[in-house]
């Protein structure tokens, strides 16, 4: 696609310099990246600004540069190179909006289903995966472990990839024909605009706690960070809520999109009932248009039982067979570090990826219910390095 298609698709506030009628080779903000005929975005980061390595771009081959911060590098620098200067408002929203565009609106040609909150997001993003594809339904995922494009495995080292690298996996998908993607969307992601211009056919919310406070300065703000995944749904698109989470309610305001809720109260659409489980599994009754299904898993806990709730319900309003839907559930494999069960008889170690009070509180009353008091149970947690200290007095 050539430069002057790709400026068309950002919300540009000037250009100076030269629009080269050149092919576009490639979408980089790291210049050390950047080849011949790229486009280089300058993002202000947390560590470093990318305003600092505009000409190292320049040097490295690129014949655009997108950037928010107008007096970074003189005008007449872009002239002599005969570099296009592309001035934005928010560099990381034009990365966002170049992106989508370079890869021709990937998202547009998949169902694409972003899941958010505090925990869950990864086994309900597994759950959702394993169904779609026992449907018949090639489905790639995007998520905290790895992404997957079908069964094929991509490193990962962000829950919620930067927005070229987030279009770039989704182009792949579906050029290697998958009709769905499933992801993990990640609160720093919403407000950093990672998501931009995704189009979502569906938004899922586990649940919601507090956390990230470091970056989000306070729950209100964590709060309207998550509200953006649905305040981006079309019309045609749907949300499932987790109706016994209290927060749940304030993520319909203002969203265009049609809501459903699961949980254990009589008026949701999707109803839990009778939850039990063991060290081998967890088995529950779900209620869907009064009829009552029996589900059970492998996965512990009554935490992974809404889970599997939550993945059943945005599966059902795909239009994916009840039947086919339990036995997906049925057949998701454990996933490493989410209670992870070592050990035979009865002594047992369970490794969680608890990063919250509410998740690692919730694992040990699952623990606890297990064992009763028959068994000592003994807790080893941390906490990451520089990274919501408000956490440790929990």
């Amino acid at each position: 696609m050539e430069l002057i298609q790709l400026i068309n698709s950002v919300s540009v506030i000037q250009v100076i310099g030269e629009v080269q009628r050149q092919d576009i080779s490639g979408i980089f903000y790291d210049s050390r990246q950047v080849i011949k005929n790229s486009i280089f975005v300058a993002v202000k980061g947390y560590k470093t600004d990318g305003h600092k390595y505009i000409l190292d771009a320049i040097n490295n081959g690129a014949i655009a540069i997108i950037l928010e911060n107008n007096s970074s590098l003189p005008d007449e620098v872009f002239i002599h190179r005969k570099v296009a200067k592309i001035l934005v408002k928010d560099s990381r929203f034009g990365l966002a909006q170049i992106s989508s565009a370079f890869y021709g609106y990937p998202s547009k040609k998949l169902k694409v289903i972003g899941i958010t909150g505090t925990n869950g997001k990864t086994t309900t993003s597994h759950f959702i995966k394993t169904i779609l594809e026992t449907a018949g339904r090639k489905t790639g995922l995007i998520g905290t472990i790895s992404n997957w494009i079908g069964d094929k495995e991509i490193k990962s080292s962000l829950t919620t990839p930067e927005s070229n690298d987030l279009n770039e996996l989704l182009f792949n998908m579906y050029k290697e024909n998958c009709s769905y993607a499933v992801m993990e969307v990640s609160s720093h992601s919403l407000v950093l605009g990672r998501t931009v211009g995704i189009s979502f056919n569906a938004g899922v919310l586990t649940n919601i706690t507090s956390d990230h406070l470091d970056f989000h300065e306070n729950f209100e703000n964590y709060l309207e960070a998550k509200k953006i995944l649905f305040d981006s749904l079309s019309r045609t698109s749907f949300g499932i809520l987790n109706a016994d989470d209290k927060n749940s309610k304030r993520l319909m305001e203002n969203s265009n999109a049609r809501f459903y809720f699961y949980g254990r109260v009589s008026n949701a659409d999707f109803i839990i009932k009778d939850i039990r489980y063991d060290f081998t599994g967890t088995k529950f009754i779900l209620q869907y248009n009064n009829i009552d299904y029996p589900i059970s898993t492998t996965f512990i806990g009554e935490f992974n039982a809404y889970n599997a709730v939550a993945a059943f319900s945005v599966c059902a309003l795909q239009g994916i067979k009840e039947n086919i839907i339990i036995n997906g559930i049925k057949n998701t494999k454990r996933i490493p570090g989410r209670f992870e069960v070592i050990g035979n008889g009865n002594e047992k170690v369970i490794i969680d990826y608890s990063h919250t009070a509410d998740s690692l509180e919730k694992a040990l009353r699952a623990i606890h219910d297990i064992v009763k008091k028959d068994i000592p149970v003994y807790t080893v947690f941390g906490c990451g390095g520089n990274r919501d200290i408000s956490k440790r007095a929990v």
